[in-house]
């Protein structure tokens, strides 16, 4: 993108509180919203003829915040909270650019193929979080889906649900994706976890009054039968009866492929974040190829899941953001990009 003159940060935004969680002045951030899009000469994005989409994936406290269940801390340890910090300066610099801001958010409920409660072993007792789930070990019945669960669907339940186990865990191989991990209990639906991070939120809900432009919130992870890590689609859509349990989110994929511009932040790089602009990819190769310049990617506003010890996907994300790179995705800086 060309060079221009980007806007100042506006004296509400405290870096120093990123990484905590707070309650947003809503009724002041708006009348302040107002005031500087005045001050500012900043337009409704109705007026906008470059359309740019930010598309910030799940920053969440559940990702976002130390303390939390599954914060993404990168080799650094500060991770998500140094890509927020960016994340919100961004989007107060160049508030009169962005047309519109999509967040994901991931989306969870107690009893999900993918939590502890799912699963038993032989002797009933349940996988500890991180433990990874291969194929084999279903097979073996090393691990076996767990005949008390609950899932709330009648459909599936005991046998069905065993059926339906060993049937995901192979698509999961067939497909070449990461076995399935068993996740600690995150992003629940209700809980302080599942919510935005504090300082975005209100960065959203800034730029949302000043431009005049509704942010979009799209939900996901909810399916107990299937990971969702890409917000574009799940990572299984059938049953072992070949019934479909989810499906891809054409809505969404369709209004980021009608802007001019969309820039792609959040967290994990190494994970949801990857498998989203992977999905996108396969969506532009099938119509365009070149459509993939459009896409920004915000390498300093994503880290990958390190867990110091025992797994760091540090080199896989970047060599994920290099593939997109060749595919003809721009990886940008936060710094770099300007309207």
């Amino acid at each position: 993108m060309s060079t221009s003159t980007q806007l100042p940060i506006p004296v509400h935004f405290n870096s120093a509180k990123v990484g905590e969680v707070w309650r947003v002045p809503y009724q002041s951030r708006a009348a302040e919203a107002k005031i500087w899009a005045q001050q500012q000469q900043i337009l409704p994005a109705t007026h906008d003829k470059t359309r740019v989409c930010l598309l910030a994936i799940d920053v969440q406290n559940t990702f976002c915040i130390p303390e939390f269940e599954l914060f993404v801390g990168g080799r650094s340890g500060k991770g998500a909270v140094e890509d927020n910090e960016r994340l919100c300066e961004f989007i107060y610099r160049n508030l009169g650019a962005i047309t519109e801001i999509v967040l994901t958010m991931d989306t969870h409920t107690a009893t999900q193929i993918f939590h502890p409660v799912f699963w038993v072993n032989a002797a009933g007792e349940h996988p500890a979080p991180m433990t990874m789930i291969h194929r084999e070990d279903v097979e073996q019945g090393i691990w076996s889906a767990n005949p008390g669960a609950n899932l709330g669907q009648a459909d599936y339940g005991g046998d069905r649900l065993q059926a339906h186990a060993l049937h995901y865990v192979r698509q999961l191989d067939a497909a070449g994706k990461f076995p399935l991990t068993i996740w600690p209990y995150h992003s629940m639906l209700g809980g302080i976890g599942h919510a935005i991070v504090s300082s975005v939120e209100e960065a959203c809900f800034f730029h949302s009054m000043a431009r005049d432009s509704q942010t979009r919130f799209e939900m996901k992870g909810n399916n107990p039968l299937t990971e969702n890590y890409s917000v574009l689609k799940p990572e299984v859509l059938e049953d072992e009866k070949q019934k479909t349990i989810a499906h891809k989110n054409t809505a969404l994929i369709q209004s980021l492929l009608n802007f001019d511009v969309v820039l792609i932040a959040g967290q994990a790089k190494s994970h949801c974040v990857a498998w989203t602009i992977d999905d996108l990819l396969t969506e532009i190769q099938a119509i365009d190829p070149a459509l993939a310049r459009k896409i920004y990617l915000l390498e300093d506003c994503s880290s990958p899941v390190v867990v110091p010890g025992v797994v760091d996907f540090t080199d896989q994300a970047n060599q994920t953001y290099q593939r997109f790179a060749d595919a003809g995705m721009q990886v940008v800086r936060s710094t770099d990009w300007s309207s």
